[in-house]
């Protein structure tokens, strides 16, 4: 490695720092392909450079959106392709946000039943494990 490539590069650690995550997480995100191979320093050293770590500020930014690795693989592959990726995402988008919802109802019908259990709930019989448990619902 010569002096031009150290001022243009950073190891692992200042590329976490940089990006906002843990070293962990971009050896992770290079594994999983999110991430070209770093190149090597002359003595091993992981060195990645101000792409990268855009590269890894986005998969950061992604994943506070909800987005899993293996989407966030499939919009960087778009974009490394040369199309742009927003409709991708916005599809992404919009999915995430139904299943949120599902689950908030879900969790609201869970809630209600726990609600009207605990209301009706009497003492439990000595020969029940649980009276409450048994006539829950």
């Amino acid at each position: 490695m010569n002096a031009d490539e150290n001022d243009h590069t950073l190891t692992v650690g200042r590329a976490a720092r940089a990006a906002g995550i843990t070293p962990k997480a971009v050896r992770l995100y290079e594994a999983k392909g999110l991430l070209s191979p770093a190149e090597r320093s002359d003595a091993g050293y992981r060195l990645y450079t101000d792409d990268d770590i855009a590269t890894l500020r986005f998969i950061r930014q992604a994943r506070t959106l909800g987005l899993r690795l293996d989407e966030i693989g499939d919009i960087l592959d778009i974009r490394r392709a040369g199309a742009a990726p927003c409709h991708h995402v916005l599809r992404l988008v919009d999915q995430h946000i139904a299943d949120i919802d599902r689950t908030i109802g879900e969790l609201r019908q869970l809630r209600s039943t726990l609600v009207h259990t605990r209301k009706t709930a009497a003492e439990a019989s000595a020969g029940d494990v649980c009276r409450i448990i048994e006539h829950a619902g």
